[in-house]
């Protein structure tokens, strides 16, 4: 039942559509029961014209009053207008009763596929919002593939369960509460009778149900691990291919897949179940009822006329169409409320990196930036330890070491990335978590060895960060970082589309694109992650003097793994198992003939 109140708050916000939903589905069931229940009554009076009936009697809420007064209007028809007249006013009222009904069954519908995409599109910003709210470090356990399968499938999954949820709570019940309205009103003691079929079935469904949801939570996340295998093939397919591994991965993918079939076949048999369960035990109940209610029309002191039990038989018959969609939607429901416990994963991670109330701004980067006593972990994994440095404005300072020496994780740590674990951070005087984060970052520019663009113009990735740019502003960037000639050369220049990822360039160009975004943006303190380790020599000297001209002017903080782009900063730090444990010039540090000669005599600087 929690589970239930959880879906309820999806459709909190349109509470109208859905009063608008309930009202017309109602009205579509009273049209369908009156379409039914008007033709057996008749059908008894204009075969039987000895049986018409003359008198009316005092209208009363009794049943055999209504009736009365029923047959008394059709036998007025008929003895005024013919019987083929009378035949042809009831069969237009038919129509006219089934044209309401199935009116007002669309304009239910209708409602109903308003809630259900209206829900989708509120959880779908929901997930997107919380993804860019959340800190690096949550994505470093997580799969690409996992997320996007909660993302597509899994709200999915919960369209159809808000669908399915509001014909359960909704449709279905109010299409049963109105037919055994009728059921009462006809014969309460045998309807009273009957009723013990309902709860037996609803027992019996819901005890195959409850395992459902188990199933479906696990084979959705099979189908998570499924997306991301595919995402890692699509990005590795160059590695696999150049290893001779695809049979390797062929194999592992073959039996996540098998695993997932095994699982999706046992919720899927189980859902089908619902159907011909749920109509078997309808069908016993029928003819139950057939059987009792025969004995009654048959006896002596029959309260149940034959064309009364008829129109009986056929009104029980359409309780069990509800019936059958309350058990298929329970079955879909319980699918959904996997697929909602996974989304609810990914909604309710806390965030790590979070505001004070209050927090102060900051515009401009005005004196310098210490790290004191920074020690940070990735879990119980120890990365930096007792940091200690000063960085003060126009300065350019480097951080050298071995590959996993924690050089990229602590520059990470400066715009909040991740929060370190001990010691301080300070800007200008200031804790960094004193600061707002937005304004913290954009004093930041960032500059990686990974270039991340996006499947957009060379324009709109020049122009990514936050303001309004106009085409000058754009190109002047582009100039500073050497990227002007080469737009140029695109047909459609500065509206050229660069592909996914910014495939139709190449590395050196992509590069320069990355660093026209940094220039664009203009910070004060500008963070270079081993911009120009994965070129090659030529588009290095173009890319690197792009660099200087971004630096110009600015505080640097430089990654460098080609230790001679980095010979006259004024102070470089080598790094080794996340401690500095060296630090200084280029000259002095070589004097030093410890592990930066080393690093520099490897390459021959």
């Amino acid at each position: 039942m929690k589970d239930f109140f959880k879906i309820l708050k999806y459709i909190k916000p349109y509470f109208g559509k859905t009063i608008w939903y309930t009202i017309f589905n109602g009205l579509s069931v009273v049209f369908a029961l009156f379409s039914f229940t008007m033709v057996f009554p008749f059908l008894k009076i204009l075969f039987t014209p000895d049986k018409l009936v003359t008198e009316p009697v005092e209208f009363s809420f009794n049943s055999e009053a209504i009736i009365h007064n029923f047959f008394y209007f059709l036998s007025g028809i008929i003895k005024t207008n013919g019987a083929i007249t009378a035949l042809m006013y009831v069969c237009l009222a038919v129509i006219i009763a089934t044209l309401l009904k199935t009116g007002f069954m669309f304009l239910g519908r209708y409602f109903l596929i308003t809630i259900e995409n209206s829900v989708v599109k509120d959880i779908n910003l929901k997930i997107y919002n919380k993804i860019l709210g959340l800190p690096l470090s949550f994505f470093s356990s997580e799969k690409k593939g996992d997320l996007m399968s909660r993302f597509s499938s899994d709200v999915s999954e919960i369209k159809i369960m808000v669908s399915n949820f509001m014909k359960m709570i909704i449709r279905d019940p109010l299409s049963i509460i109105i037919f055994l309205s009728y059921l009462f009103f006809s014969n309460f003691y045998f309807t009273l009778f009957i009723l013990i079929f309902l709860p037996i079935i609803g027992i019996i469904i819901g005890k195959i149900g409850l395992t459902l949801k188990k199933k479906s939570f696990v084979a959705q996340t099979t189908l998570g691990l499924l997306v991301s295998r595919l995402e890692e093939t699509l990005t590795g397919l160059k590695v696999i291919k150049i290893f001779n591994a695809e049979q390797k991965v062929r194999q592992s993918f073959k039996k996540l897949n098998n695993n997932y079939y095994r699982l999706k076949n046992s919720v899927e048999h189980r859902k089908a179940l619902s159907s011909p369960l749920s109509e078997f035990l309808g069908t016993i109940g029928v003819i139950s009822i057939m059987y009792f209610g025969g004995i009654l029309v048959l006896g002596e002191n029959s309260s149940l006329s034959s064309e009364e039990f008829i129109a009986y038989l056929v009104v029980f018959s359409q309780i069990l169409t509800p019936a059958k969609s309350l058990s298929r939607a329970y079955f879909d429901v319980q699918k959904g409320l996997a697929s909602q416990q996974r989304i609810e994963e990914v909604l309710f991670v806390e965030d790590t990196i979070s505001e004070i109330k209050n927090p102060a701004s900051i515009i401009d980067f005005k004196s310098e930036i210490e790290l004191k006593n920074v020690s940070f972990k990735y879990d119980t994994t120890n990365v930096l330890k007792n940091i200690n440095l000063k960085i003060k404005k126009g300065e350019t300072i480097a951080l050298v070491g071995e590959s996993g020496s924690g050089k990229s994780t602590l520059v990470d740590l400066i715009p909040r990335f991740y929060d370190i674990t001990e010691g301080e951070i300070i800007i200008d005087g200031l804790n960094i978590k004193k600061y707002k984060i937005s304004d913290l970052r954009k004093i930041l520019g960032n500059v990686n060895q990974e270039t991340i663009l996006f499947n957009n113009s060379i324009k709109e990735n020049i122009a990514f960060s936050d303001g309004d740019y106009s085409l000058n502003q754009v190109e002047s960037a582009a100039k500073i970082a050497n990227a002007h000639n080469f737009i140029l050369e695109k047909p459609k220049k500065y509206d050229e589309n660069i592909g996914e990822g910014g495939s139709k360039l190449s590395g050196g160009q992509r590069q320069r694109l990355s660093i026209a975004r940094a220039v664009l943006k203009n910070p004060p303190i500008m963070i270079l992650d081993e911009a120009t380790s994965a070129l090659d020599t030529e588009s290095e000297k173009i890319v690197q003097n792009a660099l200087e001209n971004l630096m110009k002017d600015r505080t640097s903080i430089v990654i460098a793994h080609r230790l001679s782009t980095v010979k006259n900063a004024d102070r470089i730090y080598v790094l080794q198992n996340g401690e500095i444990i060296e630090q200084g010039k280029h000259k002095e540090l070589y004097e030093m003939n410890g592990n930066y000669k080393k690093l520099c005599d490897l390459q021959m600087v």
